[in-house]
């Protein structure tokens, strides 16, 4: 094992893992946070999951403005500068957020937040694309996704904790991470973005912003992220409706919500490795197919069984399928990425995560309200099997292409010969 993961090291560069630690840390504020925070607004300002639903979807919607002003500004500026803006920014947010006692100072908040606390997600996308070369994308991603998930069997675990004392803690205990992670990355990580070529003409902040049209006439990459998008809105769930609906009709509380989460982590943490190793001399877009199907079984579950036990098995099956579509997902946008609009391609790519944030919430939260909360998982696995029809076609049209086809191993050289 040893031996393996020594392999893995010297695989990648230095700075690649300075990253990934640095993401650890990160991850593990977010975590800590997160997943309760449905129940934090429900539990403290005693208001139903529709009025949650709508608040998160307002961070949401306003996250994705930042996201498109952040994508344009990572392109122009470069990495680096936003993503420690983006932390700071974050580490105040996030405490203001914990200090607030009444529900109406949440929406102007989450105008505010929502605006400027995802402006550098497009930044960080970038950085992992600006490092590793296109054929060690879908691998990187994996163990990106591995070192987050030891985030998510620590902070959930901790967070269920917190949760039980005083939601408070876990306010606090993030912003002091965001402020760790700012100093690390200002000492440790130098700017990655590439140097122009030297008969490119700089453009001007305007002419950056104007560039978002070349993304949006690159119709096979927006035809990905829409079926990325029809996909998430189900994905997302899991870490917002899941816990008030396992909550309300199934009594099951925040920590046993937290070791639910902490099952997933675990499962990639021991088979993330392998799976990505598997898949990346597979088609990619038949590969996000083939682990979404695992997404229509795993939700449409939820809806069916009823013991602690059976959820956690969900979560794993749920689990396989973020092993293979994830780091795929994320490989696959960076190909689509031109090295010089890569800011803007990942900031569309964040309307995959954005759009689904915004309406599904308050969608979610309307069902559960009104109508038989099982209806929300059954109508997931419909959407969730839409998706895998999509990135089928998508394999049709785009499989041919140098740029997604599988990464096939390098040809070890003849041996010599002797006459």
């Amino acid at each position: 094992m040893f031996t393996r993961l020594n392999k893995i090291y010297h695989e990648f560069p230095r700075l690649f893992w300075v990253v990934v630690a640095v993401r650890f840390i990160d991850g593990i504020g977010g975590t800590l946070l997160f997943p309760f925070f449905a129940l934090y607004i429900t539990q403290k300002f005693g208001v139903g999951m529709t009025q949650a639903g709508i608040l998160l979807g307002m961070f949401s919607l306003f996250g994705l403005i930042g996201s498109m002003f952040g994508g344009a500004l990572t392109d122009k500026f470069g990495r680096k500068q936003i993503i420690l803006f983006g932390l700071v920014f974050s580490a105040i947010s996030t405490l203001t957020f914990g200090l607030v006692t009444d529900i109406n100072v949440m929406y102007p908040l989450a105008i505010l937040v929502g605006s400027l606390s995802n402006i550098a997600q497009p930044a960080h996308e970038a950085m992992i694309a600006d490092i590793l070369p296109e054929k060690k994308r879908q691998e990187g991603f994996g163990i990106l996704r591995v070192v987050a998930n030891f985030s998510w069997i620590i902070g959930p675990t901790i967070g269920g904790f917190l949760a039980n004392i005083n939601y408070f803690y876990l306010f606090v205990i993030d912003s002091i991470i965001c402020c760790l992670v700012a100093v690390i990355i200002y000492r440790a990580i130098p700017e990655t973005k590439p140097e122009p070529r030297p008969y490119e003409k700089s453009e001007s902040l305007l002419q950056t912003f104007a560039g978002y049209r070349f993304v949006l006439r690159d119709s096979a990459f927006v035809s990905f992220i829409l079926a990325n998008i029809i996909m998430l809105i189900v994905y997302q769930q899991m870490y917002g409706s899941l816990s008030v609906y396992l909550r309300d009709y199934h009594n099951i509380n925040p920590q046993g919500y937290g070791f639910l989460m902490t099952t997933s982590a675990i499962t990639v943490v021991l088979f993330q490795f392998w799976v990505s190793r598997l898949i990346k001399h597979r088609p990619p877009f038949l590969m996000m197919a083939f682990g979404t199907i695992f997404y229509v079984i795993g939700f449409a579950l939820f809806g069916i069984v009823t013991t602690y036990v059976l959820f956690a098995l969900n979560i794993v099956i749920i689990t396989i399928g973020e092993m293979i579509v994830v780091p795929t997902s994320q490989a696959l946008v960076a190909n689509f990425a031109p090295e010089e609009m890569r800011g803007r391609y990942m900031a569309i790519a964040g309307l995959s995560w954005a759009v689904p944030s915004t309406i599904g919430p308050g969608l979610a939260g309307y069902i559960l309200d009104n109508y038989n909360p099982n209806l929300l998982w059954y109508l997931g696995a419909v959407l969730c099997g839409l998706s895998v029809l999509a990135y089928y076609i998508l394999h049709l049209r785009l499989g041919a292409r140098q740029e997604f086809a599988p990464v096939h191993e390098e040809a070890l050289p003849l041996p010599a010969t002797t006459d």
